[in-house]
């Protein structure tokens, strides 16, 4: 089968990409046929906007994650697992929009709307009227759903941007604790041990296997021996790596292994088809920047985890005042 993005034609695929957003938000066609997943201050969601919002989303993330399958596997779960609560959410935002009497100017929409046929259909209007009818909507549902992506966009974005600056104190302590991030150099010895996400035996999965990578590494935080305990699950896990410059290692490996102290061990780390786990024997720091070089880096940091804290507070608000009920399979 062709790849993703060899079987779409630039404009097509950028309209998935759009009506995935659209469909990240929750926005789908509801059956009478189909069971209730949810129901939040009244609206139904049901399971087919559920099915079809992971459907949708999934595509997207095999289109951008294609060359690292681990990194899709982790991003599929997450997608999988959280689906239900972020149409909650969308929602229960929608719902705080039509409570505040507030409204979207038409021109808004309209120049959106405008902007997309521009930039991905060369200002052609039919084409894209032929596209969107090709995906089963029709442009006055296309602008709909659009209007109710930009209202979430827009109360999020509001919400996000309430949060006070960093101090001075805040950017000093961020940088100390995080110091290691912006050394360049260093070197360092470890040891490692890896397991297979596939074993080859019969009844294995990845699940397993890192339920025994887990294990091992509670043994060894328990304190015992990292070697014995590799090689006690098998010879051939146990690596021992002599000094290493940090720029030859995997900046993912990297960063973990630079992050530890002598003497620490890491959390089991997934990668491409194998579980690891590090232990540091011995390391050698490179120079860090100075703080002056770095405070605008550290500043955005702050504020987008300050954004993140202000938005999260704001909706564990609005779900504490809505009447939300779920149903199971």
């Amino acid at each position: 089968m062709e790849p993703l993005n060899a079987m779409m034609t630039p404009p097509r695929f950028l309209l998935v990409c759009l009506l995935t957003l659209i469909t990240s938000t929750g926005v789908i066609a509801q059956s009478s046929s189909n069971g209730i997943a949810a129901v939040v201050n009244g609206l139904v969601i049901t399971r087919s906007e559920v099915r079809e919002a992971v459907t949708a989303q999934e595509q997207m993330l095999r289109f951008q994650l294609q060359s690292d399958p681990a990194a899709l596997e982790r991003e599929l779960a997450n997608l999988r697992a959280t689906a239900l609560d972020s149409l909650i959410d969308r929602e229960l935002v929608l719902s705080e929009f039509k409570r505040m009497g507030a409204s979207m100017k038409a021109q808004y929409i309209d120049d959106d709307v405008n902007s997309i046929i521009r930039e991905s259909f060369k200002g052609n209007r039919d084409a894209f009227v032929k596209e969107l009818a090709q995906n089963g909507m029709t442009l006055k549902k296309f602008r709909e759903l659009r209007e109710k992506m930009m209202i979430v966009s827009a109360m999020r974005g509001k919400q996000a941007a309430q949060q006070i600056p960093a101090t001075p104190k805040e950017v000093e302590a961020y940088y100390q604790k995080n110091i290691d991030k912006w050394r360049e150099g260093g070197m360092i010895k470890i040891s490692r041990i890896v397991i297979p996400k596939y074993s080859g035996d019969a009844g294995t999965s990845p699940e397993g296997q890192r339920k025994i990578a887990e294990e091992l590494r509670r043994k060894i935080i328990a304190g015992a021996d990292f070697a014995t305990t590799a090689k006690a699950y098998s010879p051939e896990s146990f690596y021992e790596d002599d000094w290493v410059a940090r720029d030859q290692m995997k900046p993912a490996i990297a960063s973990v292994a630079f992050g530890l102290k002598q003497g620490g061990v890491s959390s089991v780390i997934e990668e491409e088809g194998v579980y690891i786990i590090i232990a540091c024997e011995a390391i050698k720091h490179g120079n860090a920047k100075s703080l002056n070089e770095v405070r605008s880096e550290i500043e955005r940091s702050l504020s987008s985890e300050k954004s993140k804290g202000t938005l999260d507070q704001w909706m564990e608000g609005l779900r504490k005042r809505a009447v939300i009920k779920k149903f199971g399979n």
